[in-house]
């Protein structure tokens, strides 16, 4: 980044938010944020020298596009340089939760010896996936390699086999939401999605925390009718897994880490550095959102 000009950082441990964004942003034609940043519709009307908006990762829903394209600001996002990321960490949890290996370890862990336990395996098992994205295909490449069985349901997705949502509940020994975070999509995942889920199956989730009802969870985890659960992302901040689920016995959690690998971050990292290149030559890049209000571009022949 700094080939392309003079790069301003923030070196304090929290995320910029606020006012505290807008008086570090003073006088940056580009900002660079994470995922944790608001950018609210202040941000771009009291920054008028402001040119773009560049979110290093996929997730915009805390940016106000609209009051951007008002502003003139142009609005990008990175492309989901995760998936691989992503979908091991699922396999991982289909085999730890089928073989018990955490509860395992907590056990050894403190000086008790684990009770032995028969497992399940992954050949054979049907994995239920909801939401057919870069994630469910890559997903479901693997788990057939694998030897299990794939239902697919998304609305949207033309080119897959697909199940009714009612019969993958019902057939699948593992359900794993991967549907967009929107309206339509909050609490997919509620008391009733869960009462027609298969007995003792289990359900993971490493998409987002707004897909799932937790007290519907919870309760399904109360009731024996699911066996257990894998969370990656929930309702916490930063979309982490809430502490109280993830403490329980059933529960294997991660905090929101399934993208972070090396080879994730330095995708949308580099992605990033190539959308300011453009930006600066006047050209809204790849990634772009609202390239059609992007008025501010005629500031950087200034």
């Amino acid at each position: 980044m700094r080939s392309l000009g003079e790069v301003k950082l923030h070196r304090g441990s929290a995320s910029l938010e606020g006012e505290a964004l807008i008086a570090a942003a003073a006088g940056c034609d580009l900002i660079v944020s994470y995922r944790q940043s608001p950018a609210p519709a202040a941000l771009f009307e009291r920054l008028p020298g402001l040119v773009a908006f560049l979110r290093c990762a996929v997730d915009i829903r805390n940016v106000n596009v609209a009051a951007a394209s008002r502003a003139g600001v142009l609005v990008t996002q990175a492309s989901a340089g995760f998936v691989p990321a992503v979908s091991e960490l699922v396999v991982g949890f289909l085999v730890d939760l089928s073989r018990g290996i955490t509860r395992a370890a907590a056990e050894y862990r403190a000086g008790r010896v684990p009770q032995a336990a028969t497992g399940r395996e992954l050949r054979a098992s049907t994995l239920g996936i909801i939401g057919y994205g870069a994630i469910g295909r890559e997903l479901s490449r693997v788990a057939k390699a694998l030897g299990m069985r794939v239902l697919v349901n998304d609305p949207y997705v033309q080119d897959v086999e697909q199940v009714a949502l009612d019969a993958l509940l019902a057939q699948s020994d593992y359900v794993v939401p991967l549907a967009v975070a929107s309206p339509e999509t909050e609490n997919l995942m509620n008391e009733a999605a869960f009462a027609k889920m298969k007995p003792g199956a289990f359900f993971i989730n490493v998409s987002r925390g707004n897909l799932v009802d937790e007290a519907a969870l919870a309760r399904a985890l109360d009731s024996g009718r699911i066996a257990g659960c894998a969370l990656d992302v929930g309702r916490a901040p930063d979309q982490m897994p809430m502490p109280a689920l993830a403490a329980r016995r059933e529960v294997i959690a991660t905090p929101h880490t399934a993208g972070l690998t090396l080879a994730a971050i330095e995708h949308q990292s580099l992605e990033t550095v190539a959308q300011a290149a453009e930006i600066l030559k006047g050209r809204a890049p790849k990634g772009a959102v609202n390239a059609e209000h992007w008025k501010r571009k005629e500031l950087l022949k200034t």
